[in-house]
């Protein structure tokens, strides 16, 4: 009987050992599912964090194309404020001459008792308008200047390559001894010129000096005295 009752007992030892070791077993597999869904979490917030990731990308490539836009509209502006500036300089063309802008010379001619025929051109690349105005001559330290030999004012000259503006200076219009004498021309295009010129011609008298308008033909810049 005793026998019988340690055979039942360890019957049942060992079922319960093996219900035991299927409920441990069980219970292993909800663990592995436990860790199974972190990783699949993880994998959720890796593809979050992809997804934010590929949102931050557009965005730099919306400011990599504003950024280009406003660049390429910075560069056009200059472009175009630069290509402006480039069309309005031409060598100073259209611009009133300066005496300095202009190379002279002069010559004694013998026409109308004497005189002087001051030659004007521009140097060279420049263009540049002499005013109609009458020349600006002066004789001497004591700025003694000639004046008009013609009733009418002249037409303004755009001086440029192969063009020569002439004017002709007689220093002396009277009759009578006397007189100052001298030996260079002081020119300018216009009074309160900074860059006066000095013209070497000789000894010359002045008295009572006139001074044609510029003219484009050396034949109508003879200065006839009255």
């Amino acid at each position: 009987m005793n026998r019988r009752l340690r055979t039942a007992f360890a019957v049942t030892a060992v079922l319960g050992a093996g219900l035991l070791m299927t409920a441990c077993g069980g219970g292993d597999t909800p663990s592995e599912s436990a860790d199974t869904k972190p990783g699949a979490a993880a994998g959720s917030n890796s593809s979050a964090a992809s997804g934010e990731g590929g949102s931050t990308e557009t965005g730099g490539g919306e400011g990599g194309d504003k950024s280009g836009g406003s660049s390429g509209s910075d560069a056009t502006g200059k472009s175009g404020a630069e290509g402006g500036d480039t069309a309005g300089d031409k060598s100073g063309y259209g611009q009133s001459c300066g005496t300095n802008d202009i190379s002279w010379s002069a010559s004694s001619e013998t026409q109308a008792g004497g005189y002087y025929l001051i030659k004007a051109k521009a140097k060279p690349g420049i263009t540049c308008v002499i005013p109609a105005a009458l020349p600006v001559v002066a004789f001497g330290s004591d700025g003694t200047a000639a004046g008009p030999a013609e009733q009418s004012a002249g037409q303004e000259i755009t001086l440029r390559d192969g063009v020569t503006a002439y004017a002709g200076v007689n220093p002396k219009t009277t009759n009578e001894d006397g007189g100052k004498e001298l030996d260079s021309l002081i020119v300018s295009v216009s009074d309160g010129d900074p860059n006066p010129v000095s013209l070497k011609v000789g000894s010359f008298v002045v008295d009572q000096p006139i001074v044609t308008s510029w003219h484009t033909s050396a034949a109508d810049a003879v200065p006839f005295s009255s």
